[in-house]
């Protein structure tokens, strides 16, 4: 039967996935023995971005995927109780509100004992999911918007009773970086019913420069998709393949996101988005401010030697 365009009734979204099971080879030799997810922006690991998103957009429940050598994943969302004791005995209130941030939270883990992929991550999360609505939150993408972005998405949800992929405009020239939504209506502002999907196009043959990215509110019917997914290439079950496939008989809308994404995929996104957060930290932001302005000035030849480098304590190049 083709359900395309059938209704369900509506389910408050308030579970969400944090697939963390990767190796995270891009960030060798420092992933060697550490989980990429725990390295920090600043002070902060890059997953608790991600839970505090989930949070602030009403999420209840979080399941972490985790794999091997993730154990610091969890200890760092459990209590540290003598920290805490010592913490609140030398009256560090500050600090021990930042401990306390990420242990309040109702966070599950399950492992995913073979990387067989993205799909095959989330088909974890199955028992923890049962029959509600879910977002899946992929780590290597910080979000920031007045509206979190995956409550963008749950309320895309309450509009269509569907499922719905967060987009993002890209530069053409781009297109053949991402997996390219290709749609035929738009239902409201920024909310557009989904056609197809193209596979990294090249430029001249995208469909359009609206690039998925990071976060999936997905209905639990993907599971039975993905457990009947022949792999492809490594034996991997991609999610991607899975939403295409239900996009052939169950509709899919795609919600654009006008904020700001953060790629930490790789190194020098990684760095940027240091810098970036750098920039509003209370602790720092002033201070390294003074510092790009002046490196700028080193590095474009202005300054061969700013006295302000040494009083900074920056080298100079």
């Amino acid at each position: 039967m083709n359900t395309k365009g059938a209704n369900s009734t509506m389910q408050k979204v308030r579970k969400a996935v944090i697939p963390a099971a990767g190796f995270g080879t891009r960030f060798l030799p420092a992933t060697k023995a550490m989980a990429k997810e725990m390295l920090p922006i600043v002070d902060k690991p890059t997953i608790q971005f991600i839970v505090e998103e989930a949070i602030a957009s009403g999420i209840e429940e979080i399941l972490i995927v985790t794999g091997k050598s993730k154990r610091a994943i969890e200890d760092h969302f459990d209590s540290n109780v003598e920290l805490e004791m010592n913490l609140r005995e030398k009256g560090k209130d500050d600090l021990l509100a930042l401990v306390q941030e990420s242990t309040g939270v109702r966070i599950h883990f399950v492992r995913q004992a073979y990387p067989l992929g993205l799909g095959h991550a989330v088909l974890q999360a199955k028992a923890f999911v049962g029959q509600e609505p879910f977002v899946v939150m992929l780590g290597d993408d910080l979000m920031e918007d007045e509206v979190p972005l995956a409550k963008q998405l749950s309320h895309a949800y309450n509009r269509t009773h569907a499922t719905n992929i967060a987009g993002m405009a890209v530069p053409q020239e781009d297109t053949s970086k991402y997996g390219i939504i290709d749609t035929d209506s738009e239902l409201e502002p920024g909310l557009y019913n989904v056609s197809r999907f193209v596979e990294k196009p090249k430029a001249e043959e995208a469909p359009s420069n609206l690039a998925i990215i990071g976060r999936y509110l997905l209905k639990p019917v993907i599971f039975e998709i993905l457990e009947n997914y022949t792999p492809g290439a490594g034996g991997e079950i991609q999610l991607t393949d899975a939403i295409y496939t239900l996009n052939q008989t169950q509709r899919v809308f795609a919600k654009r996101f006008e904020g700001t994404r953060y790629d930490v995929d790789d190194k020098f996104g990684f760095m940027t988005t240091s810098i970036g957060y750098g920039l509003t930290h209370p602790e720092i932001k002033h201070k390294l401010k003074d510092y790009i302005i002046v490196l700028g000035k080193e590095l474009s030849g202005e300054n061969e030697s700013d006295p302000a480098l040494a009083e900074a304590g920056i080298p100079a190049l």
